[in-house]
């Protein structure tokens, strides 16, 4: 087999610029915040206004996710995609030159938008380039991408504090890493000639819009809620914890580990079991990761809820996404939005109310405790979807 890296319609090259695609847009756009803001809480930056970062940086993406929807024309994709990269570069870089809040504000915001651009945009170019029979295994692959995300960020981030430096080293390092990654990626994912693409215009079906269907679009805003705290704040709520000093970013290299291979997992668990009935299941475990911190101090527990986070959140995401684009069925633009704006919606509320707690309540306890019950809201809802579900919803 021979097989040439450089190629840019060999499926595995494909595959490799798509993760490193994540791994820029989510990982150093996005993740590497959460693994650096405990040394960033020892600096300048306080919980709330950590988590006033983290809601801008979702709005951002929120928006450009959406944008991201109604572009059709794949050459677009791939001028948006690249400007996505730039945009992730030139915001991470800021962070490890100045502390000045405003420039933070817009940079984060900023950051969010480009994230959607490389990581929606970047997966729409890998899904339309991959030559595959069955293209939703190898989706599944790239949605690796995002636990490695996690991982390799944090594993950057520790390098550089554990030589001694400092978090506005890591920026600066991690601006590197993202800047010399980013060209194989950009040079894999483009193509040797203009495409023609054909735009099917698709009128707007209110229809779509069932009560099965809508139950399916809150249930997702729940997981918006439970997959953001942990994202803003895990290691500093292990790190709060009696004894558990330090251990934070232990906790979140455990989720990254845990996220490579869950949405492989869970993909075919709902090939096999049916979407919502794995999406509950999987739903509850979030819950119980959730729950664990406010619990108990104990060492070994509190790393299992970092994997019970690692373990879900990724494969919620490709489970929802992947039950909504067979809802939508040939018209998936206007009910992917709407799954999609109901998912960041949740992401942007969910930090501003558990800097509220933590503020009053000097812990993470009350959040904690919200956002699990949130989530079992989502779960709630779908176990009454499945009383009104069709034999046709029963087999997705």
């Amino acid at each position: 087999m021979n097989l040439n890296l450089l190629d840019r319609n060999n499926n595995i090259s494909i595959l490799i610029a798509g993760i490193i695609a994540v791994i820029i847009g989510l990982g150093v756009a996005r993740f590497a915040f959460t693994s650096l803001l405990p040394p960033m809480l020892d600096g300048f930056l306080t919980v709330t206004f950590a988590g006033i970062l983290a809601s801008v940086n979702f709005a951002g993406y929120l928006s450009g996710s959406i944008l991201s929807m109604f572009i059709k024309d794949i050459n677009q994709k791939v001028i948006l995609f690249r400007m996505g990269i730039v945009l992730c570069i030139g915001t991470t870089v800021i962070l490890g030159l100045t502390e000045n809040e405003t420039v933070w504000l817009i940079s984060r915001i900023i950051a969010g938008f480009g994230a959607a651009m490389t990581f929606v945009v970047g997966s729409a170019i890998v899904m339309s380039k991959l030559n595959f029979e069955n293209k939703t295994k190898a989706m599944g692959i790239h949605f690796s991408g995002i636990g490695f995300s996690i991982l390799t960020t944090d594993l950057i981030s520790r390098a550089v504090l554990n030589s001694g430096a400092d978090w506005k080293d890591s920026w600066i390092v991690l601006t590197i890493f993202a800047t010399v990654a980013s060209i194989y990626s950009m040079y894999i994912l483009c193509f040797d000639k203009k495409v023609e693409t054909k735009i099917v215009k698709h009128k707007f079906d209110k229809s779509l819009f069932n009560f099965f269907v809508i139950l399916i679009i809150v249930a997702y805003f729940t997981e918006g809620v439970g997959f953001v705290v942990q994202a803003t704040f895990l290691p500093d709520i292990i790190n709060s914890l009696e004894g558990l000093e330090g251990y934070g970013n232990l906790t979140w290299t455990l989720v990254g580990l845990a996220g490579i291979p869950s949405c492989i997992i869970w993909m075919r668990l709902a090939h096999k079991y049916g979407s919502v009935n794995i999406i509950m299941i999987t739903l509850f475990i979030q819950m119980i990761g959730i729950l664990i911190p406010t619990m108990t101090s104990n060492i070994y527990l509190n790393l299992l809820s970092g994997v019970l986070y690692g373990g879900t959140f990724v494969g919620l995401v490709a489970l929802f996404m992947n039950l909504g684009g067979k809802l939508a069925g040939n018209n998936p633009v206007v009910l992917m939005g709407a799954v999609t704006t109901s998912y960041g919606i949740g992401q942007v509320v969910a930090p501003l109310y558990s800097v509220y707690f933590v503020e009053k309540y000097g812990n993470y306890d009350y959040a904690l405790y919200l956002t699990a019950l949130i989530v079992f809201g989502g779960i709630l809802l779908l176990f009454f979807s499945k009383t009104i579900m069709t034999e046709e919803q029963k087999k997705l």
